[in-house]
C-alpha cells in the first residue's frame, strides 16, 4: 500500500476500507447462513440419504445381495421342492444361506462365466446355421 499524504487520500482509503469491509461482512454472514442451513437434522439426514443413494460402490453391493439371494431361495425352492418334512427344510435353510454367501463373494467371476457360456451358446448356433 502506498503511503497518505493528504487528508483527502486518507478519507478514500478510509472509505475503500470501510467498503471492503462492508462486503467481507455481507459474505460472512451469507457463508454463515448456508452453513447453519447445512447442519440442521433434516438436511444432514438428507444428504447422508442423497449419498447412499448415488453412491456407485452401494448399487454393486445391492446388486451383488440381490443375485445371491436370488440364487440362495432358487438352490432352496430345487433342493427341497415343497415337502413338509422339518429336516430337509432345515438342510435347504443351510443350503440357501451358503449358496447366498457364495454367490453374493464371487459375483464378478460368476458373471463372467455366464456371459462365456452364453456366448459359446450363441456362437454354436450360428455356426450350425
Amino acid at each position: 500500500m502506498r503511503k497518505i499524504t493528504s487528508t483527502t487520500e486518507l478519507r478514500e482509503a478510509i472509505f475503500l476500507l470501510e467498503t471492503k469491509q462492508a462486503n467481507e461482512a455481507r459474505l460472512l454472514k451469507e457463508q454463515f447462513m448456508i452453513t447453519y442451513e447445512s447442519f440442521k437434522p433434516v438436511n444432514l439426514i438428507k444428504n447422508s440419504i442423497n449419498e447412499l443413494i448415488t453412491s456407485p460402490q452401494l448399487k454393486g453391493n445391492i446388486l451383488n445381495t440381490t443375485i445371491g439371494l436370488a440364487a440362495g431361495y432358487l438352490s432352496k425352492r430345487v433342493a427341497v421342492g415343497s415337502t413338509h418334512n422339518p429336516l430337509k427344510q432345515l438342510l435347504g435353510t443351510f443350503l440357501q444361506f451358503g449358496v447366498t454367501n457364495i454367490v453374493s463373494k464371487n459375483t464378478d467371476g460368476i458373471k463372467s462365466t455366464v456371459m462365456s457360456l452364453i456366448s459359446n451358446f450363441l456362437n454354436k448356433n450360428r455356426s450350425t446355421d
